[in-house]
């Protein structure tokens, strides 16, 4: 949880910055993840595409990559996106957005993944806590 707090915050303070002189400014904003779309067992040394789904806010966001952190057999995923300032942006109401990373398996036991769904109202991280099993 505090992997997340603290990637939030450089984030940020990344995103404030400038990047190029012509004058695309942007911020990077970690979003909520609603779906996931992932097998219900793997197979030891396979790859298996795992597919979420989340809210675009606005016509400024656009995907960049996935926040992934491993710790043993444990995954923590989240939506980075770009968020442009400067520009006409328009507000989207339920667009739902789709992105997929490859996931390789590489021990047995089952895998715990957890994609971040955003903060309850006391600031607490949440997440879509899904285990599967790696079989033979």
């Amino acid at each position: 949880m505090k992997k997340i707090l603290i990637l939030s915050f450089i984030l940020i303070l990344m995103g404030s910055c400038s990047l190029d002189d012509d004058g695309k400014d942007f911020n990077l904003e970690i979003l909520p993840i609603e779906s996931v779309d992932i097998p219900d067992s793997f197979t030891m040394g396979q790859t298996y595409p795992i597919t979420v789904s989340y809210l675009r806010p606005s016509t400024c966001h656009l995907f960049r990559e996935f926040y992934y952190d491993k710790d043993n057999n444990i995954r923590t995923v989240a939506v980075i996106d770009y968020k442009y300032l400067n520009n006409n942006c328009e507000d989207l109401e339920n667009e739902l957005v789709e992105a997929t990373f490859n996931f390789h398996v590489t021990s047995n036991g089952s895998y715990i993944f957890k994609f971040w769904q955003g903060e309850d109202d006391n600031g607490d991280n949440q997440y879509l806590i899904i285990e599967v099993p790696v079989t033979n």
